[in-house]
Parts: structure tokens; C-alpha cells; sequence
């Protein structure tokens, strides 16, 4: 019985004694680290020729975490060992690396380089130090940044490496005409020959759009749907007004149209050196039929084939009438309506109405045929893009 008391005892001591043992945490501990060496590269004194080479390659050693950790790398580099503005006296090469051993590419090197110098082309190319260092960060986190001590490299061969700057493939009108919502906003239509697949080579791009303009409307035109920098006002521009729309420029720098109406407003954009250069032109809203649906039945931008405008902004632009039926099964046998416009063919900008919906050809291949009835009229509504055919 005393055994049996005791044994009990030493159980029930033992049971009690197990709760009061806790978990051990062995999850590691992160340490913000104070030393991040990148090395000096063994060649550091021959010539880095960028436009020759594909890459530079760099190492380093990984900061002291506390811990083994995935540590994210990023090159900065300067032509002035001047770190205070990430804009105009370093850049951050976009690439990003995940090991100690570094190849950086050297297109992008030069051409973050090439930035940097704000040299003109014709300077190029030219031999400068480099001054180099690294950022680093954990990779999952993003915590524990540091930056390395810095690298001059003395012989860097820099040639010119900017990209081109091109003409923008997409142009916006926003304004009072759509209560300034660029969500909103008039999407300008291409020409045919705006595309590279129809030989464009980014120099020069026209858009063009059929729009009613209040009295007193202001707008900007952009290549993108916001207020991103890149809007485009009065003063932005040369501006040719043909349709007595009476443009001038409002205290905050927007197109305005003192005579409200319908206008084709088209806006050419070419490159002149690293600058877009916009003209934006103004013009009475001509809108024709051609081919054998047209009262001339020729292939000719004709007054006689001229759609009658609209008196009001919600109107609808109307064709003359079809003399004989078209069968719509060919190309003559159809509705085929375009714009005019300069330097342009006229199927450079046709457009029709399927289903009720006005669909321009811009830079694609020929429309599918609609035919209609003697008699019938085309109508266009350019602010919905709608339309019908009676």
C-alpha cells in the first residue's frame, strides 16, 4: 500500500510538472545588418567597352541577416558619385537580382548611363568613370535595406543608347465635351497608315475625331486616359483652325472653342529629335459616301456625296440617298463611307455601321460589305458611335 502511494505520488507530479513545458520558438531572428561589401572587380582598370560587351559582372557579399535569407539585389549607378536625387544624378537599373554573383546587363547600363549624362548624340561615345553600388533587401519582406559601399569603375565606354522615341499609338480628346471624365473621354481614331504592320516606322502618327464642341468647351488631348503629365493643351501644339471653331487657349493652358458645333479635329504627331512635336487642325465635319453608293458612283471625294451635319449634339449625320439597290456582296455592290484628309486615301479612314454600331477600318483590312436599299440613307451618330441604315 505505502509503494502504491508513493508510485501515485511521483505520477501525479510528473503530469502536473509536463503543462509547464512551453514550445520552444526556433524561428531565426532578423538582424539589421551594418556591413554590405560589394568587391572591387578584378579588371577594374581596363576599359568597359558597353556597346561591345553584354554584361559587367559584379559581386558582393550577402549582408548579415543573422540568418541564410533570399536577399534581393539592385544596381545603382552615377556619373558624379553624387547620391541625392534618383532622377537627375543616379539611376536605379531596372533589372533585379536574387545572388552575390551579378551580371548586369550592359544595353541597360548604357542606356541608364546615356540618360545621365544629358549629352547630345553627336557627343557620343565618350569614356567616364562610373561610380557603382548596390542595394539590398530581404527578398520576401522587403525589410532590412541597405546599401553598399560604392565602386568606381575609371574606364567605361559609354555609347549612345536611349531608346527612340516614338509617336504615340493612341490619342484621347477629353474636355467639357464628355464632363471631363477621361473614362469618358473621345478616343481619336487612327489612320490606316498608322500602323507598322502598314509600314509606319514611329516617326509620325495622325488621329482624327468627329466631335461637337460646346461654346466656350475647353479640352486636352493625351495619349493615355489620365492626368499622367502628358496632356497635351494650347500651348502644346500648333494649332490650324479651317472651320472658323475659334480656338484659343483658358487661363490653365486648355484648348477652347468659342463657336460651338461639329468639327473633324485631327491631330498629327511627329518626332523631332527626342521631342513630339503635335499639330492639331481644325476642320469643317465632311463626311461622304464613295464608290457606287455614292450619287456620283465613282471612287472620288465628292461635295454631291456629302452627308447633311447635324444642327445639335445629339443629331445624326445623314447620306444622301441610294439611287439603286446594293446588294452588299462586293466591293462596289455596298455602303462605304470615309473622311478626308490630307496625305491620306480615302479608305485610309472609311468606317460603317454594323448592327447599329459605327466601326472604323483604322489600320485593319477592308470592312465586310452592308448593302441597302434605293432610297435608304446611312446615319451616323459620331458621339456614340452608333448609326443606322433606312
Amino acid at each position: 500500500m505505502k509503494k502504491f502511494n508513493i508510485l501515485a505520488a511521483v505520477l501525479m507530479a510528473g503530469s502536473l510538472a509536463f503543462p509547464a513545458c512551453e514550445k520552444q520558438d526556433n524561428s531565426p531572428v532578423m538582424q539589421e545588418p551594418t556591413v554590405f561589401v560589394l568587391n572591387t572587380p578584378a579588371y577594374v582598370n581596363t576599359t568597359y567597352d558597353l556597346e561591345n560587351s553584354t554584361s559587367l559582372e559584379l559581386t558582393c557579399s550577402q549582408p548579415d541577416y543573422g540568418f541564410t535569407a533570399a536577399v534581393t539585389y539592385q544596381v545603382e549607378v552615377s556619373l558624379t558619385d553624387d547620391w541625392t536625387d534618383p532622377e537627375t544624378t543616379y539611376a536605379v537599373l531596372g533589372t533585379t537580382y536574387n545572388t552575390a554573383r551579378i551580371n548586369v546587363d550592359a544595353a541597360d547600363l548604357a542606356a541608364s548611363l546615356t540618360a545621365l549624362s544629358g549629352k547630345d548624340e553627336s557627343e557620343f561615345p565618350f569614356i567616364t568613370e562610373v561610380y557603382v553600388r548596390l542595394r539590398a533587401s530581404l527578398t520576401v519582406s522587403g525589410k532590412g535595406e541597405i546599401v553598399s559601399n560604392v565602386v568606381v569603375l575609371p574606364n567605361v565606354r559609354v555609347h549612345y543608347a536611349l531608346p527612340p522615341v516614338n509617336a504615340p499609338e493612341e490619342m484621347f480628346i477629353n474636355g467639357q465635351c464628355n464632363g471631363w471624365d477621361w473614362g469618358a473621354s473621345f478616343k481619336m481614331v487612327d489612320v490606316w497608315t498608322n500602323s507598322a504592320d502598314n509600314g509606319n516606322d514611329g516617326s509620325s502618327r495622325t488621329f482624327w475625331r468627329i466631335a461637337w464642341m460646346p461654346a466656350d468647351g475647353g479640352f486636352k488631348i493625351n495619349s493615355a486616359k489620365s492626368w499622367n503629365g502628358d496632356e497635351v493643351g494650347f500651348a502644346g501644339a500648333s494649332v490650324t483652325d479651317n472651320a472658323n471653331a475659334g480656338i484659343s487657349a483658358s487661363d490653365d493652358g486648355n484648348f477652347v472653342v468659342a463657336n460651338e458645333g461639329w468639327y473633324l479635329i485631327v491631330v498629327n504627331i511627329s518626332v523631332s529629335g527626342r521631342d513630339l512635336v503635335y499639330n492639331v487642325t481644325f476642320n469643317e465635319p465632311a463626311v461622304y459616301l464613295i464608290g457606287l453608293s455614292a450619287p456620283s458612283g465613282t471612287w472620288d471625294i465628292l461635295e454631291e456625296n456629302r452627308f447633311e451635319v447635324p444642327a445639335a449634339a445629339d443629331g445624326m449625320f445623314k447620306s444622301p440617298a441610294l439611287a439603286a439597290d446594293l446588294a452588299g456582296t462586293d466591293e462596289d455592290g455596298c455602303f462605304r463611307a470615309c473622311i478626308k484628309l490630307d496625305g491620306q486615301e480615302w479608305w485610309h479612314t472609311e468606317f460603317m455601321v454594323f448592327d447599329g454600331v459605327l466601326k472604323f477600318r483604322s489600320t485593319g483590312g477592308d470592312q465586310d460589305r452592308v448593302g441597302g436599299k434605293a432610297g435608304q440613307s446611312l446615319y451616323i451618330n459620331f458621339t456614340d458611335e452608333t448609326g443606322d441604315i433606312k
